[in-house]
């Protein structure tokens, strides 16, 4: 089942440790710290087969871990779907922005130093990982461009697995298919990061895989596309001018297609819940996007499909 938790119940004082009592159940020997007592934090927890998957937003804040006993070594998988931060192990430093990932290793301490963010985090046996990455440890603590093929392919099945819904009764050997597919992608992302985007399009590459990465940041726009890239804002301008449109206008025209993927899978999810999940500030407006473009209603478009 997936499992929410958030400290927004808790009162301020408590929020840390609650917060540390949750991640420490999560992955033994894990502790956050940070000064703020306005610190916030929200998780969604759900295991595929034999791995545990989690997806925090929190505070800007220190997360570190120490090794523990387990019956058999184990891979943490960080993939960064908002802000920044560097991941340190084995003397060697990771600087994520939004689409990266790194691989960590549970049994041997490690460090995130993290502005306010959100992961998407997998636990995974190192025997099955090692199976499909050769030197596996040259890989650990290394930055991992989410801006490759295999990184967004591998970002968007992530995002699919939440969009399902809780699978938790589904036969288990489905669910090991599907974290057998989930590896398979990790393999997949890995092997091509060694050869990024390169050439007249790799900046317009990226700034795809920035939107497609913070659709539900109500803020996504122009300028944050421009931060993440380290680029002006006439640059972002230009990218999308080259493509026949503007930012704004490919960025609502991602979101209305992930909603009408969203409404077709998860029937669950209420038209407000889609719309706040894909960065529109209220639900009428994300209504009357939706039928200019599909030229009917999100209640209808779920019932036709």
């Amino acid at each position: 089942m997936i499992e929410r938790f958030s400290t927004d119940a808790v009162r301020p004082h408590d929020r840390l440790d609650y917060w540390n009592c949750l991640t420490e159940q999560t992955y033994p020997g894990t502790l956050v710290d940070q000064n703020d007592e306005r610190f916030r934090a929200e998780m969604l927890r759900w295991k595929l087969g034999e791995l545990v998957m989690i997806r925090p937003r929190a505070s800007a804040s220190t997360v570190t871990r120490a090794p523990t006993a387990t019956a058999g070594e184990r891979v943490v998988l960080h993939m960064q779907h908002r802000g920044r931060g560097s991941h340190r192990q084995h003397g060697r430093v990771a600087e994520l922005s939004v689409g990266d990932f790194s691989l960590c290793s549970a049994q041997s301490p490690y460090r995130l130093e993290l502005a306010a963010h959100e992961f998407m985090v997998v636990e995974m046996p190192r025997d099955a990982l090692e199976r499909r990455i050769t030197s596996l440890d040259d890989c650990v603590a290394r930055r991992i461009p989410g801006s490759t093929a295999g990184g967004r392919l591998m970002h968007n099945f992530f995002l699919s697995l939440w969009q399902q819904g809780d699978q938790s009764d589904t036969d288990p050997a489905w669910q090991q298919g599907v974290a057998n597919v989930l590896l398979d992608l990790v393999g997949l992302a890995v092997r091509g990061a060694a050869m990024p985007p390169s050439g007249p399009n790799a900046l317009r590459e990226r700034a795809l895989r920035v939107i497609d990465a913070c659709l539900g940041q109500p803020e996504l726009g122009t300028a944050l596309i421009a931060a993440e890239l380290g680029v002006s804002v006439r640059t972002v301008q230009n990218i999308f001018g080259n493509m026949g449109t503007t930012p704004s206008g490919y960025i609502l025209a991602r979101r209305l297609a992930r909603a009408s993927e969203l409404l077709a899978l998860n029937h669950e999810m209420s038209i407000t819940d889609v719309a706040f999940e894909l960065g529109f500030s209220e639900s009428g407006y994300f209504t009357r996007c939706f039928r200019q473009h599909f030229g009917t209603t999100p209640t209808r478009w779920r019932s036709q499909h």
